[in-house]
């Protein structure tokens, strides 16, 4: 009976795991900080490429993302691609209503 060997990669530092997570304070602080600032239109796209900041930061590292294979990085980059195409689709029709600010 054959046997199916399983490539094994090695875990991550522990030291990469503390500074992931002082990265995503730090991101969380900026994101407080920016949703009291006023920015207008571009509220809503700053915040958003800071919370697609630290999701990159949490697949990446907290779900090993940087040691798969390349089938699952093409699964992780087309749902980023078809997420950016429906939120691209979502704030245009939201800055295209005309609404009085």
């Amino acid at each position: 009976m054959a046997t199916t060997e399983h490539p094994t990669h090695q875990p991550a530092s522990l030291s990469l795991y503390f500074i992931t997570f002082g990265m995503l304070m730090l991101l969380t602080i900026l994101t407080i900080f920016a949703g009291f600032q006023n920015f207008g239109m571009w509220s809503t796209p700053i915040a958003l490429g800071i919370a697609a900041v630290k999701a990159a930061l949490v697949v990446v590292i907290f779900m090993h993302g940087y040691s798969s294979s390349p089938l699952i990085w093409i699964i992780i980059l087309a749902s980023m691609f078809f997420l950016t195409i429906m939120l691209g689709l979502m704030l245009s029709d939201y800055v295209s209503r005309g609404w009085l600010l």
